[in-house]
């Protein structure tokens, strides 16, 4: 028990023997939070349940009409949004705390039940035709009404990503770099776009004083994929006219930079530092192989050597700054 105040009390007579070691066992075996792993079970109950309801329908689809599935699934969206809408709290542009622990599964349960319902009518009847970019634009939309009337987390990084869908992109990094896109212009060019409409998201929702806690998702995406548009694109041209891309990376580091010591967070800090890092290795490297001799391998190892100790030591320079702010 560190907090000796109970002792003081002791000492002091206000409180008994038996009470001082009923307050000493508390402390020293506290009860065990399962706060996140009920939390956890929950949100993996839910996609298995979607999951299972498909999967359900896909093997008795040849008993079941495609109206009878269609009538099922908007029963399911329509009862889940109904329910939500009659238990939420009122609308405020400030954090609204859900109403119970089931409401914001049963909202991802109405959500993924809506988006089910839009896919299976354009896969079956295509009502939108070929016209993908409307197909994806009505649950875009839907689905960032839906995060901020409802103040929902989870449901926010469904239409972020239904934003970068609908501009002909993935917004998880890996796809980049899964799929080998850095000699297409346009990915790259429409990734960094995604990227800066985010970071400006992210900006206005804290400068607007509009559901401010959006801001790290927000800016956790546009974060990671200005930076890797960026990079993409400094790889892609030649040294000389790369320069350019490494200006930008410059002005957008700088920037998310200042942003990360203004909101002290030392998680933008590594990303910049390491983005960073692998911008600056990149000169390095294409500056050394302009020079076609046989001490590159030898300066290349050099500097990686050294500049993997600086780097270490920066972060942990860049950590104590942060904590004395």
């Amino acid at each position: 028990m560190d907090n000796p105040i109970y002792q003081d009390l002791h000492a002091d007579g206000l409180i008994s023997d038996n009470s001082l070691q009923n307050i000493r066992k508390k402390y020293s075996s506290p009860l065990f939070s399962l706060h996140w792993e009920l939390k956890t079970l929950l949100y993996i109950g839910v996609m298995l349940l979607s999951a299972g309801l498909g999967i359900l329908i896909y093997k008795n689809i040849d008993s079941i009409s495609h109206q009878v599935v269609l009538i099922f699934i908007a029963a399911i969206s329509t009862g889940c949004f109904f329910w939500c809408n009659k238990l939420k709290k009122p609308f405020d542009y400030a954090k609204v705390e859900s109403p119970n622990s089931f409401f914001d599964y049963i909202l991802l349960l109405g959500t993924l039940s809506f988006l089910t319902f839009v896919g299976y009518l354009q896969f079956q009847y295509e009502v939108f035709g070929t016209n993908y970019g409307l197909a994806t634009f009505i649950p875009m939309v839907v689905l960032f009404f839906i995060a901020y009337y409802f103040d929902h987390l989870g449901i926010l990084t469904l239409a972020i990503a239904n934003l970068a869908i609908w501009m002909g992109v993935s917004v998880t990094p890996k796809d980049l770099l899964a799929y080998g896109t850095f000699d297409n212009e346009s990915i790259i060019y429409t990734y960094l776009v995604l990227g800066y409409v985010l970071l400006a998201a992210a900006h206005f929702s804290k400068r607007l004083d509009i559901k401010k806690h959006f801001f790290f998702s927000y800016h956790h995406y546009g974060v990671h994929l200005a930076f890797i548009a960026i990079l993409a694109g400094y790889f892609l041209h030649d040294f000389v006219p790369s320069l350019i891309w490494l200006v930008v990376f410059g002005i957008t580091a700088w920037f998310i930079y200042k942003d990360a010591f203004g909101s002290r967070s030392y998680y933008f800090l590594l990303l910049v530092v390491l983005y960073g890092y692998v911008a600056i290795s990149g000169l390095v490297t294409r500056a050394l192989l302009e020079l076609d001799n046989e001490a590159i391998l030898y300066l290349g190892l050099m500097y990686f050597i050294g500049s993997a100790i600086y780097l270490i030591i920066l972060l942990i320079k860049l950590h104590k700054k942060l904590k004395a702010l």
